[in-house]
């Protein structure tokens, strides 16, 4: 088992980047996939990109505009986003998978971290 830490997140201006991080508690290898989802009010959560433990490849959710990047560096995953808009407020959540399915179903995640709130302003 793994637990999931998240941080980064705060209130930034439109065009701005923000980093967020997932601090994996555990080992990372016992994973299969880690993922960064989002939600915003009233909206389910969107799959947005999930990196593959055992070699650290990197898959996204191709309605993105390639603004984000996943990355994982000593049992931390990044999430980087660059010119943030208004549109992507929303509380960022980490998960990890132990084994495959479809990535970018919330249901097909066995651990979430508490979640990072990220405010966007015009």
């Amino acid at each position: 088992q793994v637990r999931l830490r998240e941080s980064g997140g705060g209130s930034v201006q439109s065009g701005r980047s923000l980093r967020l991080s997932c601090k994996v508690l555990g080992n990372i290898k016992s994973t299969k996939w880690v993922a960064w989802f989002r939600q915003s009010p009233g909206k389910g959560r969107e799959g947005l990109a999930a990196l593959q433990t055992s070699d650290g490849s990197p898959t996204y959710n191709r309605t993105l505009e390639g603004r984000f990047t996943i990355s994982e560096e000593k049992g931390t995953v990044y999430f980087q986003m660059t010119d943030l808009k208004p549109e992507d407020n929303a509380i960022y959540y980490c998960a990890a998978a132990f084994t495959g399915g479809s990535l970018f179903t919330a249901d097909n995640y066995d651990a979430w971290g508490q979640g990072t709130q990220v405010n966007v302003s015009s």
